[in-house]
Protein backbone atom coordinates (compact mmCIF):
# COMPACT_ATOMS: atom_id res chain seq x y z
CA UNK A 1 0.00 0.00 0.00
CA UNK A 2 2.88 2.38 0.74
CA UNK A 3 4.35 2.24 -2.80
CA UNK A 4 0.96 3.28 -4.23
CA UNK A 5 0.79 6.23 -1.83
CA UNK A 6 4.30 7.33 -2.78
CA UNK A 7 3.46 7.11 -6.49
CA UNK A 8 0.26 9.12 -5.96
CA UNK A 9 2.21 11.75 -3.99
CA UNK A 10 4.87 12.02 -6.73
CA UNK A 11 2.20 12.32 -9.44
CA UNK A 12 0.36 14.96 -7.39
CA UNK A 13 3.57 16.98 -6.90
CA UNK A 14 4.39 16.76 -10.62
CA UNK A 15 0.87 17.86 -11.59
CA UNK A 16 0.99 20.76 -9.15
CA UNK A 17 4.44 21.81 -10.35
CA UNK A 18 3.37 21.45 -14.02
CA UNK A 19 0.29 23.56 -13.35
CA UNK A 20 2.43 26.30 -11.82
CA UNK A 21 4.75 26.20 -14.85
CA UNK A 22 1.78 26.41 -17.20
CA UNK A 23 0.27 29.35 -15.32
CA UNK A 24 3.59 31.18 -15.41
CA UNK A 25 3.90 30.66 -19.16
CA UNK A 26 0.33 31.87 -19.69
CA UNK A 27 1.16 35.02 -17.70
CA UNK A 28 4.21 35.93 -19.76
CA UNK A 29 2.39 35.03 -22.99
CA UNK A 30 -0.45 37.40 -22.09
CA UNK A 31 2.11 40.11 -21.32
CA UNK A 32 3.58 39.68 -24.81
CA UNK A 33 0.09 40.03 -26.30
CA UNK A 34 -0.64 43.14 -24.22
CA UNK A 35 2.61 44.84 -25.20
CA UNK A 36 2.02 43.92 -28.86
CA UNK A 37 -1.39 45.59 -28.66
CA UNK A 38 0.35 48.69 -27.27
CA UNK A 39 2.73 48.68 -30.25
CA UNK A 40 -0.21 48.46 -32.65
CA UNK A 41 -1.98 51.25 -30.79
CA UNK A 42 0.97 53.60 -31.23
CA UNK A 43 1.28 52.76 -34.92
CA UNK A 44 -2.46 53.39 -35.25
CA UNK A 45 -2.00 56.79 -33.60
CA UNK A 46 0.62 57.66 -36.20
CA UNK A 47 -1.59 56.37 -38.98
CA UNK A 48 -4.46 58.54 -37.72
CA UNK A 49 -2.26 61.66 -37.74
CA UNK A 50 -1.08 61.20 -41.33
CA UNK A 51 -4.33 62.30 -43.09
CA UNK A 52 -4.35 65.52 -41.04
CA UNK A 53 -0.73 66.18 -41.93
CA UNK A 54 -1.37 65.48 -45.62
CA UNK A 55 -4.44 67.73 -45.70
CA UNK A 56 -2.52 70.55 -44.05
CA UNK A 57 0.30 70.21 -46.56
CA UNK A 58 -2.09 69.93 -49.53
CA UNK A 59 -3.18 73.49 -48.87
CA UNK A 60 0.07 74.69 -50.37
CA UNK A 61 -0.43 74.67 -54.14
CA UNK A 62 3.21 74.22 -55.14
CA UNK A 63 3.78 71.21 -52.94
CA UNK A 64 5.08 68.06 -54.63
CA UNK A 65 2.17 65.67 -55.27
CA UNK A 66 4.44 62.62 -55.59
CA UNK A 67 5.65 63.03 -52.00
CA UNK A 68 2.09 63.24 -50.71
CA UNK A 69 1.03 60.25 -52.79
CA UNK A 70 3.92 58.19 -51.41
CA UNK A 71 2.88 59.01 -47.84
CA UNK A 72 -0.76 58.12 -48.52
CA UNK A 73 0.17 54.85 -50.25
CA UNK A 74 2.60 53.83 -47.50
CA UNK A 75 -0.06 54.50 -44.87
CA UNK A 76 -2.63 52.45 -46.80
CA UNK A 77 -0.21 49.52 -47.10
CA UNK A 78 0.78 49.70 -43.44
CA UNK A 79 -2.83 49.69 -42.24
CA UNK A 80 -3.57 46.66 -44.44
CA UNK A 81 -0.90 44.55 -42.70
CA UNK A 82 -2.53 43.10 -39.60
CA UNK A 83 -0.98 40.66 -37.18
CA UNK A 84 -2.90 38.81 -34.53
CA UNK A 85 -1.09 38.75 -31.19
CA UNK A 86 -1.60 34.97 -31.11
CA UNK A 87 0.27 34.56 -34.41
CA UNK A 88 3.46 36.60 -34.05
CA UNK A 89 5.56 34.60 -36.49
CA UNK A 90 8.92 36.00 -37.62
CA UNK A 91 7.59 36.27 -41.20
CA UNK A 92 4.48 38.23 -40.21
CA UNK A 93 6.50 40.46 -37.89
CA UNK A 94 8.98 41.18 -40.71
CA UNK A 95 6.10 42.02 -43.08
CA UNK A 96 4.59 44.37 -40.48
CA UNK A 97 7.96 45.98 -39.80
CA UNK A 98 8.61 46.45 -43.55
CA UNK A 99 5.26 48.22 -44.03
CA UNK A 100 5.86 50.49 -41.04
CA UNK A 101 9.38 51.23 -42.27
CA UNK A 102 7.92 52.44 -45.57
CA UNK A 103 5.65 54.82 -43.66
CA UNK A 104 8.60 56.16 -41.69
CA UNK A 105 10.63 56.60 -44.86
CA UNK A 106 7.87 58.42 -46.75
CA UNK A 107 7.18 60.67 -43.74
CA UNK A 108 10.89 61.51 -43.55
CA UNK A 109 10.91 62.47 -47.25
CA UNK A 110 7.81 64.60 -46.67
CA UNK A 111 9.40 66.46 -43.78
CA UNK A 112 12.61 67.02 -45.76
CA UNK A 113 10.59 68.41 -48.69
CA UNK A 114 8.69 70.71 -46.34
CA UNK A 115 11.97 72.48 -45.58
CA UNK A 116 11.67 74.12 -49.02
CA UNK A 117 8.38 75.79 -48.03
CA UNK A 118 8.94 78.45 -45.32
CA UNK A 119 5.24 79.42 -45.21
CA UNK A 120 4.25 75.81 -44.57
CA UNK A 121 6.89 75.39 -41.87
CA UNK A 122 5.49 78.46 -40.13
CA UNK A 123 1.87 77.22 -40.29
CA UNK A 124 0.67 76.54 -36.73
CA UNK A 125 -1.41 73.50 -37.73
CA UNK A 126 1.57 71.96 -39.48
CA UNK A 127 3.87 72.69 -36.54
CA UNK A 128 1.38 71.09 -34.12
CA UNK A 129 1.02 68.01 -36.31
CA UNK A 130 4.78 67.73 -36.68
CA UNK A 131 5.19 67.83 -32.89
CA UNK A 132 2.50 65.18 -32.49
CA UNK A 133 4.23 62.97 -35.06
CA UNK A 134 7.58 63.37 -33.31
CA UNK A 135 5.96 62.46 -30.00
CA UNK A 136 4.24 59.49 -31.60
CA UNK A 137 7.53 58.22 -33.07
CA UNK A 138 9.01 58.34 -29.56
CA UNK A 139 5.98 56.47 -28.19
CA UNK A 140 6.38 53.83 -30.91
CA UNK A 141 10.02 53.37 -29.90
CA UNK A 142 9.06 52.92 -26.24
CA UNK A 143 6.25 50.49 -27.13
CA UNK A 144 8.60 48.45 -29.33
CA UNK A 145 11.20 48.33 -26.54
CA UNK A 146 8.52 47.22 -24.05
CA UNK A 147 7.41 44.53 -26.50
CA UNK A 148 10.98 43.28 -26.93
CA UNK A 149 11.38 43.15 -23.13
CA UNK A 150 8.15 41.13 -22.83
CA UNK A 151 9.30 38.76 -25.59
CA UNK A 152 12.62 38.31 -23.82
CA UNK A 153 10.87 37.50 -20.53
CA UNK A 154 8.57 35.05 -22.31
CA UNK A 155 11.42 33.36 -24.20
CA UNK A 156 13.46 32.94 -21.01
CA UNK A 157 10.46 31.35 -19.32
CA UNK A 158 9.69 28.84 -22.10
CA UNK A 159 13.32 27.96 -22.84
CA UNK A 160 14.64 27.58 -19.29
CA UNK A 161 14.93 24.05 -17.90
CA UNK A 162 12.77 22.35 -16.64
CA UNK A 163 9.88 24.55 -17.84
CA UNK A 164 10.97 23.92 -21.42
CA UNK A 165 9.87 20.29 -20.99
CA UNK A 166 6.28 21.48 -20.52
CA UNK A 167 6.47 24.44 -22.90
CA UNK A 168 6.85 22.37 -26.05
CA UNK A 169 4.16 19.90 -25.01
CA UNK A 170 1.75 22.72 -24.14
CA UNK A 171 2.39 24.66 -27.36
CA UNK A 172 4.51 27.52 -26.02
CA UNK A 173 7.19 28.32 -28.61
CA UNK A 174 9.82 31.11 -28.49
CA UNK A 175 8.68 34.39 -30.07
CA UNK A 176 10.43 36.92 -32.27
CA UNK A 177 10.91 40.56 -31.24
CA UNK A 178 11.54 43.68 -33.29
CA UNK A 179 14.89 43.98 -35.00
CA UNK A 180 16.64 46.97 -36.49
CA UNK A 181 15.92 47.72 -40.12
CA UNK A 182 18.60 46.48 -42.52
CA UNK A 183 21.33 49.08 -42.81
CA UNK A 184 20.32 50.87 -39.59
CA UNK A 185 23.77 50.21 -38.19
CA UNK A 186 25.35 52.45 -40.87
CA UNK A 187 25.34 56.17 -40.10
CA UNK A 188 23.69 58.26 -42.83
CA UNK A 189 25.92 60.47 -44.93
CA UNK A 190 24.83 64.07 -44.40
CA UNK A 191 26.22 66.70 -46.75
CA UNK A 192 25.49 70.41 -46.97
Amino acid sequence: MKPVGVIIAIVAVLLLWGGCQYNGMVGVDENVKKTWNNVESEYQRRSDLIPNLVNTVKGYANFEQKTLTDVIEARAKATSVNINADNLTPEKLAEFQQAQSQVSSSLSRLLVTVEQYPDLKANQNFMDLQKQLEGTENRIKVARNDFNAAVEQYNVKVRRFPANLFAGILGFQPKEGFKADPGANVAPNVTF
